[in-house]
């Protein structure tokens, strides 16, 4: 067991969410699902109680915990894109699958869980700093999903 694993709370669906992630980003896996010994408050015995998986190379635990706690965007992942096909295959991927649009590259998986599918030209304005981080973060505000185009251009000024 990794030192530091981030624990992600779900209502039921940990198994679902972590086979979801393994299908849908590189470096993803499902280590091992782990049933309750015995009921608990929010399921009974047998029940998948932990899923033990990684996430675009992040190590992570899925606690099904019940409905006592709702994700919100205080936690979210950020996943880096080189292109807009990768932009919109993660995208699509997540809204797609029962998730939601949010602003500036955020969405929601149907789980509750943010995602931030960020483009790395965005990143790279951002750190030029200046004008350039100027326009292109102008461009973003307007964006649900980012586009690479825009933002390459908004760039160059």
């Amino acid at each position: 067991m990794a030192k530091n694993t981030i624990c992600i709370w779900y209502d039921k669906d940990a198994e679902a969410a972590a086979r979801f992630y393994a299908e849908t980003f590189p470096d993803s896996k499902v280590h091992a699902v782990h049933r309750a010994p015995s009921d608990y408050p929010s399921g009974k015995k047998g029940d998948v109680l932990t899923v033990d998986f990684t996430v675009a190379g992040v190590r992570c635990i899925g606690l099904n915990g019940g409905t006592a706690f709702k994700q919100t965007e205080a936690f979210s992942f950020q996943i880096a894109t080189d292109d807009q096909h990768e932009t919109d295959r993660y995208w699509n991927a997540i809204v797609g699958n029962g998730g939601q649009e949010s602003a500036c590259g955020w969405c929601k998986d149907k789980w509750g869980v943010s995602w931030q599918i960020t483009p790395r030209t965005l990143t790279e304005a951002m750190a030029a700093g200046g004008d350039e981080a100027k326009r292109a973060f102008e461009a973003m505000m307007d964006m649900k999903k980012i586009d690479v185009a825009t933002i390459d251009k908004a760039r160059r000024g």
